[in-house]
């Protein structure tokens, strides 16, 4: 063999070993890039499963939250509506403590008006008494006791009787008509029992009155006219703690009088002091002055109410005077044949004329009908 022909051998070779290294080259590049591919799937799978678990637990989280935030509205919700049931119970408490107070104000006026009338030593004309050793139930109890007193009208050709007994007077009731013999005539009378409607219960609201005074333990030596004058003069002074007197009334029920100033400021200090030395001329009376109540009815029950010994007589003709006749009323009625029995009183009223009959309370004592 030549030595050209060695070389070019030679040359040949070395580029196929060259191309072999390069290929190996290439080979262990693209088995570098195979697992490098790998190593990146590997990462693209793993960061898919972490982006998976991180949004499943992004999801819980939310639905957590979305729960949280759902149970926090409710709470904060519940605590508002607490809070405005709190706010209108505190309305609600807030109107009822002013109404209280309302009321407290109102029940202190009352207490107010209700002590100054107890401090008041008596609106009640003095009267004497005397203990005679009776006793009663009830007897420490303090109250005052008002007797029925009825203003009745009779008509004329009438006449009313009272037995000492209901039932005598029940008994003339029920044989309706009589026949009274009066001298050579006789007359048939009708009977018809007496009515009335009367309280049954009664309250009154009182005041003291800031212009008025009752003066009592007046002198009973003196006429009214003086005692009038007197109390006028005493009273209209200033040094005796007096003013202008504007009006003065005798009450003769009571023997008391009422003087009514013209300003508000007097009546108060008069009652304060209470007794009062008034000049009568010949010498000093001691009267005593206590504040005038104005009393006013706030509530009354009536209910009926029937005079058991007394009998209205009607149809009585006018053909006798007044006494005559009344006396053959009362002989005919007092005997039991007729039905009768024994009169307490009888009061005859003749036709054409007007009588007022006063009824009281019943006693054994008094008479149950007058004129």
């Amino acid at each position: 063999m030549s030595a050209e022909d060695f070389s070019i051998v030679t040359d040949s070779e070395a580029l196929r070993c060259q191309e072999v290294l390069e290929i190996n080259k290439y080979k262990e590049q693209y088995e570098a890039i195979l697992k490098e591919q790998q190593i990146l799937r590997d990462g693209v799978n793993n960061n898919k499963y972490f982006a998976n678990e991180f949004k499943q637990r992004a999801n819980e989280k939310k639905v957590m939250s979305e729960e949280e935030n759902k149970k926090r509205t409710n709470s904060i919700q519940k605590e508002k509506e607490k809070c405005r049931c709190v706010q209108e119970e505190n309305t609600k408490l807030q109107k009822e403590i002013l109404k209280i107070k309302e009321e407290m104000q109102s029940l202190d006026h009352k207490n107010s008006s209700l002590k100054k009338q107890t401090e008041i030593s008596t609106a009640v004309p003095e009267r004497k008494v005397v203990f005679r050793g009776n006793s009663k139930e009830g007897a420490h109890a303090v109250s005052f006791d008002v007797n029925p007193r009825i203003v009745y009208p009779m008509e004329g050709g009438t006449a009313l009787i009272t037995f000492e007994e209901k039932d005598v007077a029940q008994n003339i009731l029920n044989l309706k008509e009589h026949s009274v013999q009066l001298g050579d005539c006789t007359i048939t009378l009708q009977t018809e029992p007496i009515q009335f409607l009367v309280p049954s219960y009664v309250e009154m609201e009182t005041q003291v009155c800031p212009r008025r005074i009752l003066v009592s333990n007046l002198p009973k030596e003196e006429s009214e006219e003086r005692v009038l004058d007197k109390l006028d003069i005493h009273f209209s002074r200033t040094r005796n703690g007096g003013g202008e007197v504007e009006n003065k009334d005798m009450l003769h029920d009571s023997g008391t009088v009422v003087i009514t100033f013209l300003d508000d400021n007097i009546a108060k200090g008069l009652s304060d002091k209470q007794d009062h030395d008034v000049d009568f001329g010949k010498k000093k009376h001691k009267v005593k002055v206590t504040p005038f109540l104005n009393g006013e009815i706030s509530q009354m029950k009536v209910c009926d109410s029937e005079c058991v010994r007394t009998v209205l007589l009607t149809g009585i003709p006018d053909i006798m005077d007044k006494d005559n006749l009344q006396d053959n009323l009362e002989i005919h009625f007092q005997k039991t044949a007729n039905g009768g029995g024994e009169v307490e009183g009888i009061l005859y009223n003749p036709p054409g004329h007007t009588t007022l009959a006063l009824f009281d309370e019943d006693s054994p004592q008094d008479s149950q009908s007058k004129s």
